[in-house]
C-alpha cells in the first residue's frame, strides 16, 4: 500500500495540480516536528527520519511529517540534529545525492565551524530564534516560528536560487530571515542566547543553594525572578556542545559583563543613586526599544540589482541589509538571456527599500527599486 503522501501527490499531480514542494527532516525533536508542522500547514509534502524509529514514528501521528525515510525529491533538507553532528549528516547527505537540485541547512546554535567543515555550495547555515522549555517531538507546534527570526548564512558560492529557496520556507512558517556571517553569528548569539543562558542558570543555582538554609526564599520568587530565570528550565542536554563550542565569544561576553557589575558594586558600595538610576534608566529605555515580533509588512518593494554572474554576489548583497536592519522576504534572480550578467531581485519593505538602494549604489552596486 503506497504511503499516504504518495497518494495524494499523485492524485494532485493526474488532476493536472502543481505538486507540492517537497522537504526533508533529519531529527524529528522539537524544532525538526515544529517545522514539519508549519511547513505542512503551508502545503508542502515533508518526509522525515531520526536516529530513534520511535520519535519518527510519533512525528508522524503528529501531523509533522507524512512520511518516514528519504526523499530524493526533496527540494528543501532541514538537519536538526545536535551541533557536532551536523556536518557529518550534512556532508553524508550530499554525497548521497550530488546531483540533487536541493538546499540543506541546519538549525545548530553555532555556525562557524559548521560552516567551515561543510565545502558544498548547497548548504547554507542556519539557526532559527525560537525554542522551548518542552523538548522532543511531544513539545512540537506548528507556530513555533511564528514571528521568529531566523539567521542564515550565505556563503560566496551561494547559488541565489537556493537560497530564495531557503528564505521562502523560512518566510512560509512564519519567521523573518536575517543574513549574517557565521563568525558574526557566533559573536552575536554570544551575548543574546549563549550568556543570557549561563547567567540564568548561575543565578538559578545560587537562589536554589541559598534556599537550603532558608526554605521560604524560592516562594518568595516574584515575576520578576521568573521571568529572569526562565530558560534555565530549558532541557540542558543541548547546551554543552554550544557553549563550548563558543567558549570564545561567550569569554567575552562574560569579562565585559563581569566589569559592568562590578561598576553597579561600586555604585552601591558608595551610595551613588544618580549612578544607579542612569543605569537602571538606560536598561528601561533599552528594553522597551527592543523590537516586537515581526509581521509581514503590508506593502513591499522589489529592489532590482543587476550583478555579475560571479562568486560572492548574494553574501555581499544580503550581507548589507543584514547591516541596516533591513529584513529580506524574498530575493530572486532573473538570469539574461544574453549570459553573464542577470538582475537579482531583493523584496523588502518598502519604507526601507531606497535607503537600502542607496547604500547598494554608494558601494557600486547599480539598482532600481520597483514597488510590488
Amino acid at each position: 500500500m503506497a504511503p499516504m503522501g504518495s497518494t495524494m501527490t499523485s492524485l494532485a499531480e493526474r488532476r493536472g495540480a502543481a505538486p507540492s514542494p517537497r522537504a526533508l527532516i533529519i531529527g524529528t525533536g522539537l524544532i525538526g516536528s515544529s517545522f514539519g508542522l508549519a511547513l505542512r500547514g503551508a502545503g508542502w509534502h515533508v518526509t522525515g527520519s531520526d536516529r530513534d524509529p520511535a520519535a519518527a514514528v510519533a512525528a508522524r501521528e503528529l501531523g509533522a511529517i507524512d512520511d518516514i525515510g528519504d526523499d530524493p525529491k526533496a527540494e528543501l533538507a532541514l538537519i536538526a540534529v545536535p551541533a557536532p553532528q551536523v556536518d557529518e549528516v550534512a556532508r553524508q547527505l550530499l554525497a548521497r545525492q550530488p546531483d540533487a537540485d536541493m538546499v540543506v541547512t541546519d538549525v545548530a546554535g553555532i555556525k562557524g565551524s559548521i560552516c567551515a567543515a561543510i565545502d558544498d555550495p548547497r548548504f547554507i547555515g542556519g539557526h532559527p530564534m525560537a525554542g522551548s522549555e518542552q523538548s522532543g517531538v511531544t513539545g512540537a507546534r506548528s507556530d513555533l516560528f511564528l514571528g521568529a527570526s531566523w539567521v542564515l548564512t550565505p556563503g560566496p558560492a551561494t547559488p541565489p536560487e537556493l537560497y530564495g529557496r531557503l528564505l521562502g520556507a523560512v518566510r512560509a512558517v512564519g519567521a523573518q530571515a536575517v543574513s549574517l556571517a557565521p563568525e558574526d553569528h557566533d559573536r552575536l548569539v554570544a551575548l543574546v542566547s549563549h550568556l543570557p543562558h549561563l547567567v540564568a542558570a548561575s543565578l538559578m543555582n545560587e537562589a536554589s543553594e541559598a534556599s537550603q538554609s532558608d526554605a521560604s526564599l524560592l516562594q518568595l520568587a516574584a515575576g520578576g525572578f521568573r521571568d529572569m530565570t526562565r530558560v534555565a528550565a530549558g532541557q540542558p542536554g543541548i547546551w554543552p556542545d554550544v557553549v563550548v563550542e563558543n567558549r570564545q565569544a561567550i569569554i567575552e561576553g562574560l569579562d565585559d559583563l563581569q566589569q559592568r557589575l562590578a561598576s553597579v558594586r561600586e555604585a552601591l558600595l558608595s551610595s551613588d543613586r544618580p549612578s544607579i538610576r542612569d543605569m537602571l534608566t538606560q536598561a528601561s529605555v533599552a528594553r522597551r526599544a527592543l523590537p516586537g515580533q515581526v509581521v509581514d509588512p503590508a506593502t513591499l518593494a522589489q529592489v532590482r540589482v543587476p550583478v555579475p554572474d560571479r562568486a560572492g554576489v548574494l553574501a555581499e548583497i544580503t550581507a548589507m541589509a543584514s547591516e541596516l536592519s533591513v529584513s529580506v522576504v524574498d530575493v530572486e534572480i532573473a538570469h539574461s538571456v544574453e549570459g553573464g550578467r542577470g538582475v537579482l531581485i531583493v523584496v523588502v519593505d518598502d519604507d526601507v527599500a531606497e535607503h537600502y538602494a542607496e547604500v547598494l549604489r554608494s558601494r557600486g552596486f547599480p539598482c532600481t527599486v520597483q514597488e510590488l
